[in-house]
């Protein structure tokens, strides 16, 4: 069966939108990448850090999606990464209203040695050094190494950032990130800048506007599915990358072709994880759920036209 590793932050987090607010509830970057890729019945393992006050129930909630927690390191007299969020109108803005990185601060991952044969390595957005240090601990090069990171590593870090983009494949970020590591506003301008980085593929995404995907001349766009509600936006992107690696380790196909079926399947289960609070829509989807969703995006993307 076919093995992913997810390295990011297991946390707690609050957040408030306009549809009501939250005291401290799951959340993480790997806790959401974690639960999208179990949809693909594959052998996924967490890699992260969290404190004595992390609760037994939640370790459990991801072993039961069959996502090994053994590289989940626990300091029993620490505390848990905590983010708290402020959510606008528009649902695209938000203020960050606290930061605590706890026992993040001194988190050295390491990879159980039953996972460091996987073909695929999905690294949440980190430190570039705690991300490169994932890759040299793997028994030989992965096929494929994806990288999500954020803006607050390229003003803090970009030196460390680009040398982490020498050694992956796929870069997943989103369209202001994009942007601001080139210095271009042209997304397909950025692109072609960041393929000369090091990532053969580029992902950028773009929220309720969709994402694109490029390989050198190749682009390839899917829309976000229109919902008639999003109740907390929060995990999306990380859902979104699960997503994406989860398919591409089931299906262990890494062309072109198959990274634009990554990106629906990516985008179907974001869809999903933005219409309740935290993960509790993703700790209850169902396959046939999927299934039904992605045939909406089928609908809403196909057309026939004749040329003249």
């Amino acid at each position: 069966m076919s093995k992913l590793v997810i390295v990011g932050t297991v946390a707690f987090d609050a957040i408030e939108t306009p549809f009501g607010k939250t005291d401290k509830i799951l959340g993480g970057a790997a806790t959401f990448i974690g639960l999208a890729a179990s949809q693909f019945n594959i052998n996924s393992a967490v890699v992260s850090v969290v404190g004595g006050d992390f609760p037994q129930k939640y370790l459990d909630l991801l072993s039961n999606k069959d996502i090994d927690v053994s590289g989940i390191e626990i300091v029993k007299d620490g505390k848990t990464f905590f983010w708290s969020g402020l959510y606008h109108n528009d649902m695209n803005s938000r203020d960050t209203l606290a930061t605590e990185l706890n026992v993040l601060a001194d988190f050295q991952p390491v990879v159980p040695d039953n996972f460091k044969d996987a073909k695929v390595v999905m690294l949440g957005n980190l430190h570039p050094l705690t991300q490169l240090s994932v890759i040299e601990q793997m028994n030989e090069t992965p096929k494929l190494v994806v990288l999500d990171t954020m803006n607050f590593w390229m003003d803090s870090a970009l030196d460390n950032l680009h040398k982490v983009m020498k050694k992956i494949d796929v870069i997943t970020i989103n369209d202001e990130e994009a942007r601001q590591l080139t210095g271009e506003y042209s997304l397909v301008v950025a692109a072609r800048k960041i393929h000369e980085m090091g990532p053969k593929y580029v992902v950028i995404k773009k929220g309720e506007h969709g994402a694109l995907l490029f390989n050198n001349d190749n682009i390839f766009y899917a829309p976000a599915l229109p919902l008639e509600e999003v109740f907390d936006p929060t995990g999306a992107g990380d859902t979104f990358a699960g997503g994406f690696a989860g398919y591409l380790a089931k299906t262990d196909d890494f062309s072109f072709e198959n990274m634009k079926k990554a990106v629906i399947y990516g985008s179907t289960l974001a869809s999903f994880c933005v219409e309740k609070f935290g993960t509790e829509r993703m700790e209850s989807l169902t396959s046939e759920e999927v299934n039904k969703r992605l045939q909406q995006f089928k609908t809403l993307t196909q057309f026939e036209i004749e040329l003249t």
